[in-house]
């Protein structure tokens, strides 16, 4: 199958498109606001070696888009013979319980509702939306979810959608989000399969996890047998060389408090900051903004971009510039996609897509194309 060509939307730093194009899928738009983010995007695809998009890298924001220009370029990929997909995770803190919790009406709310009507106008193949776990679980943003859905659902698509948790793609992290998948086309309106969990139905948490131990600098601690090593923080921090990594040095100072790091027990995360991680466990969600502070397990200091990286499970070549602020850094980091979640998600929707009757011509791409005309 011809590879299915895929615009971004609040790309961020690459996460999610990194998954798809690992997964044989063609990024050829990324749209990212933040210069920053943005900037991050390009730094680490030249140091990947991966081409940049042939629509190109664009700052707009979402709301100020070209409609026609964006439609022109859906048109020609269609017109190649190109199945299209957008993929997108609007800003989530007006959703999230523990952020703004302003919902639909705040500023980066909003942004759901641009997106899923830049779907419905457009119309690609398929889309993918994600989002944190209030906009699913808590009643009044749910409302509005609900109406989004009803929305997609009248444009035509067929819609499926999943409470995921990165643990279950093998990410070392406890991180739930909602997935939202629509495909277009009437002969992938069949039951829709969440392969690529390596763990799923909360197999993950039924190990025999450590809770806490007592916090020693450089100490040495054996991890038991009985649990899987791949989900653990350590294994992550070995894997991806993090004392080597580029982003190695990238880590906030504490100007005072050093003394609090020192009290805090191995993988006692059971306040809203200064939590720290187990290295023979999973990471909590890498969220690293509101004052909520992560801390090594066996150093006496905050965790590096390296090892927040290694916790969103990238592969060791991603980096990120060493222009960037720190404050950038770790919000790129914490706002990402865990990849090896990015790369389930893709290779479900992948496999998904070879179900598709290779001569059946979706009635939307002729009066797309006649519209564009």
């Amino acid at each position: 199958m011809t590879k299915p060509s895929i615009f971004s939307f609040f790309s961020g730093a690459g996460f999610l498109d990194l998954g798809f194009e690992t997964e044989g899928f063609d990024v050829c738009y990324v749209n990212e606001y933040h210069t920053p983010f943005l900037d991050a995007y390009k730094h680490s695809r030249k140091v990947m070696g991966i081409p940049a998009p042939r629509y190109g890298h664009d700052d707009t924001s979402i709301e100020d888009l070209v409609s026609d220009n964006l439609a022109s370029n859906v048109v020609t990929e269609m017109e190649r013979g190109r199945l299209v997909g957008f993929i997108g995770g609007p800003p989530c803190p007006d959703f999230s319980i523990g952020g703004k919790n302003r919902g639909k009406d705040g500023e980066n709310g909003k942004l759901s509702k641009v997106y899923i009507d830049l779907v419905c106008e457009h119309k690609p193949d398929f889309f993918l939306f994600e989002n944190v776990k209030g906009l699913y679980r808590t009643k009044k943003h749910r409302e509005f979810f609900e109406k989004m859905k009803r929305k997609v659902k009248r444009a035509g698509y067929t819609l499926h959608e999943r409470l995921i948790n990165a643990i279950e793609y093998g990410a070392p992290q406890n991180r739930d989000r909602i997935i939202l998948i629509g495909f277009l086309d009437k002969a992938l309106s069949k039951k829709f399969a969440w392969t690529g969990q390596v763990y799923p139905d909360g197999k993950a948490f039924e190990f025999e996890w450590p809770t806490t131990d007592t916090f020693g600098p450089n100490s040495v601690r054996e991890r038991k047998s009985t649990i899987p090593s791949e989900l653990c923080v350590q294994y992550w921090f070995e894997k991806n060389e993090v004392d080597t990594h580029a982003n190695a040095c990238h880590c906030f100072q504490p100007r005072a408090g050093l003394q609090r790091f020192q009290t805090v027990a191995e993988g006692d995360d059971s306040k809203k900051s200064y939590k720290r991680l187990h290295r023979w466990r999973y990471s909590p969600t890498a969220a690293y903004g509101n004052n909520e502070v992560h801390l090594h397990p066996y150093r006496e200091r905050r965790i590096t971009v390296a090892e927040a990286l290694a916790i969103q499970s990238l592969p060791k070549e991603f980096e990120l510039p060493p222009t960037m602020t720190l404050s950038d850094m770790f919000k790129t980091v914490g706002n990402g996609v865990p990849y090896m979640a990015a790369q389930g998600l893709a290779r479900s929707i992948a496999e998904h897509l070879r179900t598709r009757d290779a001569s059946y011509r979706p009635e939307h791409r002729e009066s797309h194309q006649s519209a564009a005309a």
